[in-house]
This record gives structure tokens, sequence and C-alpha cells, in this order.
């Protein structure tokens, strides 16, 4: 529940009408088929024929993105390991949650007020089923590719390091465009998508021509054509990109592109983050989802970024059923954070004499 979030917007725009109306199609397809899928078994299937990925899914995990660094080669932890790691992981939160100092005084003016504790956020305790050291399965290090010269010259750019000043909160905002996505209610999650703070349930929906995945965080839907259409002109570039499914056997596969959406760094685990930068218009980002029983959903990704890294990249991050259910994530732009955080900045000008 982001502190941003204190309302909720009941104003329907047209684009939104047209994706409700789709969601409620999917809504009203035919209840799932019977049958859950386990060894032996094939996959539960809608009454269409297609393998059934419906219902509410959530990706958390302490396993981090890249491979640390003192695993070397290692791909897989022994289950010794990984029961320690996640035997930490359940004291990390223990801790957090033990009672905490009562103040009767006010801060300071000026000081940290703090932020969320740990009732408000997901923390996880479980490395990935598989055991993998990091998500990333290729390149064979567990670690992303090198960054193109072009990449590096934008991140080291004047103008690139200011605006990650500003969406730190380390320099003021010219105006809310340099404000990060989240913050503006915009956009949350990048795709592929990756496990965050709080709020990583995925809802799917099906009907014979959409796949929809509802996420929690910003409530943002990503409406999955299957009907062969072609993408988008390469010049429309939208946040969540211009996604076109099909099936290969039991697999749904989804090809992304015409993205201009960042990567989110995982707030609470830097270590588990991608560089915070846009990605080129060049990316393309290739999804598969395989119901493998009836717990496990099964999720691959390949991302291709040849101005960003020297060579694709690609990883595995099984999710998991949860009964849920999905809260609504009241979240909208404009409020009275966003205002604040402007007026400080300024303040800021103010006091620097500009």
């Amino acid at each position: 529940m982001n502190g941003l979030c204190l309302g909720m917007v009941v104003r329907m725009t047209r684009v939104e009408a047209v994706v409700l109306g789709i969601l409620a199609a999917v809504l009203l397809a035919p209840a799932l088929a019977t049958g859950q899928t386990g060894a032996g078994q094939s996959a539960a299937r809608t009454p269409w024929g297609h393998p059934d990925l419906q219902g509410i899914w959530n990706n958390f995990t302490i396993t981090p993105l890249e491979r640390p660094a003192n695993l070397g080669d290692r791909e897989f932890l022994s289950p010794e390991e990984a029961a320690a790691l996640e035997q930490q992981a359940v004291a990390g939160v223990a801790r957090q949650n033990a009672p905490s100092e009562v103040r009767t005084e006010p801060l300071p003016v000026g000081g940290n007020v703090g932020a969320y504790n740990s009732f408000w956020t997901e923390q996880g305790t479980r490395v990935v089923p598989t055991r993998r050291t990091s998500l990333i399965m290729d390149p064979p290090t567990g670690r992303l590719p090198d960054l193109t010269d072009e990449a590096i010259a934008l991140r080291t750019s004047t103008e690139y390091r200011r605006l990650s000043d500003v969406k730190d909160g380390r320099a003021p905002a010219n105006g809310p465009e340099e404000m990060g996505l989240s913050e503006r209610c915009l956009w949350y999650r990048g795709i592929p998508s990756f496990p965050t703070g709080y709020n990583n349930n995925y809802q799917f929906f099906q009907n014979p021509d959409f796949v929809v995945i509802l996420q929690e965080h910003i409530h943002d839907l990503r409406v999955i054509p299957l009907d062969g259409r072609t993408h988008l002109a390469p010049h429309v570039r939208q946040w969540a990109g211009s996604s076109r499914g099909h099936w290969e056997g039991e697999t749904l596969v989804v090809e992304t592109t015409n993205l201009r959406s960042p990567f989110i760094r995982r707030w609470n685990r830097p270590e588990h983050s991608l560089s915070r930068g846009e990605l080129s218009d060049a990316v393309q980002v290739m999804e598969r989802f395989t119901r493998v029983d009836a717990e496990t959903l099964d999720y691959e990704f390949t991302v291709t970024d040849l101005k960003t890294w020297t060579s694709p990249w690609s990883g595995s991050l099984p999710m998991v059923r949860t009964d849920g259910p999905i809260y609504e994530f009241a979240c909208h732009e404009g409020n009275y954070g966003m205002a604040n955080m402007l007026t400080g900045s300024r303040a800021d000008d103010l006091a620097a004499g500009r």
C-alpha cells in the first residue's frame, strides 16, 4: 500500500472501458475444466481446450536476480544451503516484527520519520523451488551480460545521473514528469515482472481469444491477444508494450515489443535489481508460461536489447498458487504526496538561489 496511494480514481476513460469490457468477457467465459495437473497427468484445460492458467499466482522469492559473486560458477544450492538461507530469512522477519521503541518525543524537524514497517511488506522466506543460485539462467555465469558502449555512455551522462538523483530524492525535480513512474501511479513492474517489496500477486483470466493478467500493484492489466494480430506500429510505445501470444503445446508463449518502461528496482533488495535506466526502443521480451502442477506456474523469460546489453539474457521465476484475494491498490496521480514532493523541490531551489 504505497504511501502515495491515498484515494481512488472513479473516472473511467474510454481505454479503461474497453479493457474492462475485455475483462468482463473473460470473466463470463465458462468455468474452469475440472482436473488438476500432477505427476503423470495432463495439464488442466479450459472447456475450449487450452491449458488452464487461471488463478492467482505469487512470485516472491529471496533468490537474487544475479548470482552472488562468492558462488562462482555454481548453478544450484545444496538442500542444506537453501534451508540455511530460508532460516536466515525467517529470523530476519522475526527481528523486524519484534516490538520497537516507543517514542514519547517528536522527531526533530527534518529528521527521518521512517517508512513502512514489516506489516506492510512481503518479505519472502523461500528460495525458488529449483534452488538455483540466481533467477538468471543464461549467460551461464548467472549474471547480466555486459552493457554496450551506447548504454554505458547513457548511464554516465550528466542528465542521466541528475534524473537518477531526482528519483532517489537527492535532487529537486523540475516537474512530475521527472518523478518515478510508481510515484506517479502510472506503472510499477517492468516486463519481465520481478517481485518487489509487496503486492506480488498476478491473477490470470482466459477466454479463447485473450489471456488477461491483472498485476496487483497499481492494478495494471496486460491484455494479450491470441488471434495472430500484428504488433502495434514501431513508433507506438506503451508502458506494457505490445504483447501477442500463442500456444506451443502446454506453454503460453508471449512476445512483447514497443516497451517504454524501465525495469523496476526491488527497493527492499537492491542486490536483486536491474539498472533503472530506460530500455532502448529495440527491446523484445519473450515469456513462456507453463502450468506444471496444481500449485506451480513455471515462468521463463528472455530479454533481447542489443542497444543495452551485448547479448540476450534469460531466466526463470516460478510462481506459486495463492488463495488471494487481490485487494484494490488505490493509487492515483496528482495526490498530496506528489504536490508535497514538488513543493519540497521548489524549496530546495529557493534555498540554492535558483
